[in-house]
């Protein structure tokens, strides 16, 4: 297969600041923590660095003045590959020459899901492409991503037999993971007694399929493959894939699918590796259907299987076929909207994740993140 332009990328260094509940800790402070972090991590100074992307939390110049950074070149928002594409931005300008050394965070507060500037009274809200339809959507009264997502859920049930038990699971083996991870918001077990028993948010979401608000901050630093042989723990890129837009929020011709099936699509078509090479998935669970949906469209199971697939939680527990969310994921961790993710997965390759860590050290990782019309996976390998 011809190369691709990610696999001219590696992710050399890795760093998280501290994640609690409501802390107060400033997020231009985190988005230091986490990013000196990453820069050490990658055996890097800041003046090595040449290049900064966010999604648009803290400021560039601000973070920028902080670190004490002279970026060259810089990327901030959202695209094609949803909440992934400033680190596959990253991946281009490396591979592009337009950057060397690249450091991509995310910081998110509780209160406001995400670190941002100030925005004024008259400054219009730009929605990603693929989105519009939210403004229906809430004229129908639907104000949550819970209850656009609860709909998705109610039909993969009513076409495919899916159960509440069968999303239990997720979250007990995500709960079970957390307990794993000293840095996880939520460590204390459940059962899936706790998860039935929980309040209702959206039916059919109780309050256990959703992700848990959080403060933190993670950064990842971008180099160009080179540079693998001067730092200390490489991650390589095999493969991206993302999607946008195709029929929004509820209006695919196969719906419930979701912009997943298109960038699950797209990520294998540029690499030879398969599914079954997999052996830790990191998939996106800011509400339990979002991971169903991430398993079928990354095809380790058919459509319609995914319930079954997790029953039990035998498959998807630490030792079992396909390891899924190892750090606790967003439903026990942590919503970091992907970032906590990416970090797991390249701890995973690493053999650096503690008691969590998968045994053997896995040799592939996926990393997915993303819900409804906006989508983004990324493939990592030893």
């Amino acid at each position: 297969m011809e190369a691709r332009f990610e696999q001219d990328a590696i992710i050399s260094g890795i760093g998280i600041s501290r994640i609690g509940r409501r802390t107060g800790i400033p997020p231009t402070d985190l988005t230091v923590e986490s990013s000196l972090a990453a820069i050490a991590d990658a055996g890097l100074t800041p003046g090595d660095l040449d290049g900064m992307a966010s999604m648009g939390d803290t400021p560039i110049a601000e973070a920028a003045r902080r670190l004490g950074i002279t970026p060259a070149w810089t990327s901030t928002g959202f695209g094609y590959y949803g909440l992934f594409t400033t680190v596959v931005d990253a991946f281009q300008a490396v591979a592009s020459g337009a950057a060397r050394h690249v450091l991509v965070y995310r910081t998110v507060n509780m209160l406001g899901g995400e670190a941002t500037r100030e925005r004024t009274e008259d400054q219009p809200v730009e929605l990603p492409r693929g989105m519009a339809d939210i403004q229906r959507i809430i004229a129908m009264h639907a104000y949550s991503a819970a209850n656009w997502l609860a709909m998705h859920l109610r039909r993969h049930m009513h076409l495919y037999g899916t159960t509440r038990e069968q999303t239990g699971w997720l979250a007990v083996i995500s709960r079970r993971n957390a307990g794993l991870n000293p840095l996880a918001a939520y460590r204390d077990p459940i059962t899936l007694d706790d998860y039935r028993s929980a309040r209702m948010i959206s039916e059919p979401f109780g309050l256990l399929d959703c992700d848990v608000p959080v403060d933190g901050s993670v950064a990842v630093i971008v180099s160009r493959r080179d540079f693998a042989g001067d730092c200390d723990h490489p991650v390589r890129v095999a493969a991206v894939g993302g999607s946008e837009g195709l029929g929004g929020w509820d209006q695919r011709p196969d719906y419930p699918k979701m912009a997943s099936a298109d960038a699950g699509t797209e990520l294998w078509s540029r690499t030879d590796l398969r599914p079954a090479d997999v052996g830790v998935a990191e998939l996106y669970d800011g509400f339990t259907y979002l991971a169903l949906a991430w398993l079928e469209a990354l095809g380790f199971c058919g459509e319609g299987e995914s319930g079954p697939f997790v029953e039990g939680g035998t498959r998807i527990a630490l030792d079992g076929a396909l390891p899924l969310n190892t750090y606790g994921g967003q439903l026990s961790a942590g919503r970091m909207h992907g970032y906590w993710i990416l970090h797991e997965a390249c701890l995973q390759l690493r053999g650096q994740a503690g008691d969590r860590q998968v045994a053997g050290g896995p040799e592939v990782a996926l990393a997915a993140a993303g819900g409804g019309p906006i989508a983004g996976c990324i493939l990592l390998t030893r």
